[in-house]
């Protein structure tokens, strides 16, 4: 029995948060900052093995704001992403809500589309950099952040020609971004031997060690007096005349005024349950963490043609990667993992003979249009924080104050529009 199984529980607090990840404390941190009771309701751990917070990069600040649906994705088969070793491999099954949403998915891939999804992309992660460096007044907080800046690599002249064109489109667009000069990457990375054809440089490239920040940011938050439940499910919702009445779990039913679902890739699930549906789909991502070699980085890198990445964590080295729409299966494809090892040796060779610690897997979820669904539902006291994707922490506080101002009736800092959940007509009832 845990601590907070033993411990008694309000069970009528304003606010039930449904998900303890990142999401979903950036939510209670807001609405506790507001004034609200707030309880958490977490299915495993805090920051377990369960949780994208336990094996991800930690990525945060103004690189990697364009969308998942991108110009020119509109054919998975012309884009290799029904082969297995692909970046982002599709598993086309016989399921209607996988079919739906990949239609919505090809009616993003415009430019048009993807256009505005980067400007409300990179709007959320400027504000979500902005409150974590306000965080990292708590001496416990600022142990788990980096800002080192972040190199994106590019192994073929192609690629750093193409990226090159770029650079002015995305400092306009708010993002640092630089071509390194011959010799700057060597400045930068004096140990590290890349096989490449060039490097750009963005100085607001931050990291954060995430497991350590959820258990640290947890702590901070049960200070606040945000109640956290570990190890508890939500079995259903009790609605009526449009607003949900009670909270059904396996330790017993809630009555608040508000719900927040923010439960990753198991929201669809949980929205289900309350009658509500969502176009999200579980995209599963996969990370490799090696010892540190010698010649290893002291930065995060982005590969960028294989899509991949790498950040130091003091005597590891992590490398996080490849998209699979492969449903809720969590299952490690060996296959997968050595085409990432096989990747990264690509851009640093040095780094063959290091030995691997631990692999994981882990379920994001995504919107077909790659932007986060934030906002109500077609019940007045349900709301959803969910569908940040492969860019979680970097979206997540920006997401946390919305949802809290939302509730409050306040101006909001996000714009919440192309964030509603009923923008693919997902908020539809369902007969239950």
């Amino acid at each position: 029995m845990t601590s907070d199984e033993a411990s008694p529980v309000r069970n009528d607090p304003d606010v039930v948060v449904v998900g303890g990840g990142v999401a979903g404390l950036f939510c209670a941190y807001y609405l506790r900052r507001n004034g609200a009771s707030v309880t958490v309701l977490e299915r495993g751990a805090l920051g377990g093995p369960q949780s994208c917070s336990y094996g991800n990069t930690g990525f945060v600040g103004t690189h990697g704001a364009a969308p998942l649906a991108e110009p020119g994705m509109r054919s998975l088969r012309t884009l290799g992403m029904l082969s297995a070793d692909a970046p982002f491999y599709v598993e086309l099954r016989a399921d209607r809500e996988l079919l739906r949403w990949l239609t919505h998915f090809g009616r993003a891939c415009t430019p048009l589309a993807a256009a505005a999804g980067f400007r409300t992309l990179i709007a959320m992660k400027k504000r979500s950099l902005d409150i974590l460096l306000d965080l990292c007044e708590s001496p416990s907080i600022a142990d788990t952040f980096e800002s080192p800046g972040i190199v994106l690599a590019y192994k073929t002249a192609q690629g750093f020609a193409d990226a090159g064109r770029a650079v002015s489109r995305t400092v306009a667009n708010g993002v640092p971004l630089r071509v390194l000069g011959p010799g700057e990457l060597d400045e930068l990375e004096p140990k590290t031997r890349f096989d490449i054809q060039g490097a750009l440089y963005n100085p607001e490239g931050a990291y954060l060690h995430v497991p350590e920040f959820v258990l640290e940011f947890g702590k901070l938050l049960r200070t606040m007096g945000v109640e956290i439940c570990e190890h508890i499910d939500v079995t259903g919702f009790e609605v009526s005349a449009a607003k949900v009445e009670r909270l059904h779990t396996n330790r017993g039913d809630f009555r608040p005024r508000d719900v927040v679902i923010a439960a990753g890739a198991w929201s669809t699930e949980c929205a289900r349950l309350a009658g509500i549906g969502l176009t999200l789909q579980p995209i599963k991502g996969y990370s490799v963490t090696v010892d540190m070699p010698p010649s290893g980085p002291s930065r995060p890198v982005l590969l960028s043609e294989g899509r991949m990445a790498m950040v130091p964590l003091g005597d590891r080295l992590r490398i996080g990667g490849r998209l699979e729409l492969t449903g809720m299966s969590t299952a490690i494809s060996e296959r997968r993992v050595q085409g990432m090892l096989r990747t990264v040796t690509e851009y640093l060779p040095e780094l063959e003979e290091t030995q691997t610690r631990e692999t994981w897997s882990g379920l994001r979820p995504c919107a077909p249009d790659g932007l986060p669904v934030i906002g109500r539902t077609g019940l007045r006291n349900l709301l959803v924080a969910a569908g940040y994707g492969h860019i979680g922490m970097g979206l997540a506080p920006a997401g946390g104050e919305l949802v809290s101002q939302i509730l409050a009736g306040a101006e909001p800092t996000t714009d919440p529009v192309p964030l509603r959940p009923d923008r693919f007509s997902s908020t539809r009832s369902i007969r239950l």
